[in-house]
């Protein structure tokens, strides 16, 4: 088994990001391949699609816009990007079920 060094991956463009050493995302922070916002709900941990307000962490205040930059200080990055379907992949399923 191979040690692989932490990463995450971008919701936007789906690529890989290393993350070196104890990196900490800030506000500014973007996507080195599509310069799309790093802190932001699609990309922390507590953030589910299927619950109230997109967010498990109860005391967050609500972010309306869950893929740009936010000031939420409860973010923690995820390590694998948006833990929730996306919307193109609710329409494909509301398609399908519709027979559109």
């Amino acid at each position: 088994m191979t040690n692989q060094p932490p990463s995450t991956i971008c919701y936007h463009c789906h690529k890989t990001i290393p993350i070196l050493g104890a990196f900490k995302v800030t506000r500014t922070e973007e996507c080195p391949y599509c310069s799309w916002s790093l802190h932001c709900c699609k990309m922390c941990k507590f953030f589910d699609s299927r619950v109230y307000n997109e967010c498990t962490e109860p005391n967050a205040e609500r972010v309306v816009d869950k893929e740009k930059a936010n000031f939420c200080d409860y973010f923690t990055l995820s390590a694998g990007g948006s833990n929730g379907p996306t919307k193109e992949d609710l329409l494909n399923s509301a398609d399908a079920l519709f027979k559109k």
